[in-house]
């Protein structure tokens, strides 16, 4: 895929409620189509590979398994950018808000594969993408209300790529620590074999 900038004002406070600054502060820059073509192979490459067995890992009890946290990136996408696509549209109808451990705890996570979850989000990262592409300048500055508080389209966007880099975090932090520290111990092994 070959990477399309497109240069969109940051949202600025106000456009989003405060809670979502979490995942907004996460992403530098502006050109936020560029930045969400560029995540896809990033969590694609992590995550590839893997077994069902590491897909059903949890790093504490209670906690999403690692095929739980990425359907949970799926939907939320997936949530996000239709409300995107509503508000672009000039859409003033309200929309929403979703619980995200109901949908985690009603999904069918765990009976799906770690590959068929990771086939999904690069199908939905791809739509997504498609859908930017659709958005004239005006678009990405309406605002809408979701979830009882307005937001314009392009604290949205923010939001989705945010969203996927902070739970990209988490899983290499907390799921995949084991891979880090096997890493690790080869740097280790290869600077003393030097």
């Amino acid at each position: 895929m070959a990477t399309t900038s497109l240069i969109i004002e940051r949202p600025k406070p106000g456009e989003y409620k405060p809670y979502y600054d979490r995942y907004i502060s996460l992403i530098p820059g502006s050109d936020i189509v560029g930045t969400l073509e560029k995540q896809l192979p990033k969590t694609v490459a992590l995550l590839s590979g893997r077994s069902d067995e590491e897909g059903n890992f949890r790093y504490e009890p209670g906690k999403w398994s690692l095929k739980e946290v990425i359907g949970h990136m799926n939907d939320t996408e997936r949530i996000m950018a239709y409300r995107a696509l509503r508000i672009a549209r000039g859409d003033k109808t309200p929309l929403p808000g979703f619980e995200q451990d109901d949908f985690v705890r009603d999904g069918p996570f765990a009976e799906l594969s770690l590959s068929a979850l990771l086939e999904e989000f690069q199908t939905v990262r791809a739509a997504t993408l498609s859908l930017l592409r659709t958005f004239r300048p005006q678009d990405w500055t309406r605002r809408g209300k979701a979830s009882d508080h307005e937001i314009t389209v392009r604290a949205l966007i923010y939001i989705i790529a945010g969203h996927e880099l902070h739970h990209r975090n988490i899983v290499e932090e907390r799921y995949l620590k084991n891979d880090r520290n096997r890493l690790e111990q080869g740097r280790v092994a290869e600077r003393r074999a030097i």
